[in-house]
């Protein structure tokens, strides 16, 4: 490899500021006279309003205000053994109980655990686990699973 047969790319700005008074840029540079946008280095975080509560911070306060998070769907106690002896997303679909396997799942203490059940779900309330070792079940707690991409 020689010098002059390197690949790199200039990364000069176009324009060469603060380089006198005959190169249309000199004294100020464009940046005007005094203050807080005239000085080097960084000046203010994203979505800061001087002091204001920002746009970002307001919104949720302000009336009408929806998340649009997605809730998590929920499978109680009750049900895992209309399921069967593993519950996973894919297991609780197919029975009907939720209605997607790519959703957040979360299990809830209602009703009561007979035998014994091996779940891998996103949540659970700390007293649906217990209710589910207690019956000598096991709880993992497992990543939501991402939908696979469509292919062009």
């Amino acid at each position: 490899m020689k010098y002059n047969e390197l690949n790199v790319t200039s990364n000069r700005s176009s324009r060469r500021v603060g380089r006198g008074i005959a190169a249309g840029q000199g004294k100020t540079a464009g940046r005007g006279t005094k203050g807080q946008s005239s000085r080097t280095g960084k000046g203010r975080r994203p979505g800061f309003e001087g002091g204001q509560n920002p746009l970002m911070q307001r919104l949720p306060k302000l009336p009408g205000f929806t998340s649009k998070r997605p809730k998590a769907e929920v499978i109680y106690t009750g049900q895992l053994e209309m399921i069967g002896s593993t519950v996973d997303n894919f297991t609780a679909f197919s029975a009907g109980f939720v209605s997607s396997p790519h959703v957040r799942v979360k299990l809830i203490s209602k009703g009561e655990v007979s035998k014994k059940v091996t779940v891998t779900l996103q949540a659970a309330s700390v007293s649906a686990v217990a209710a589910v070792q207690k019956a000598g079940g096991t709880f993992t707690m497992t990543p939501r699973i991402k939908r696979l991409a469509k292919e062009k």
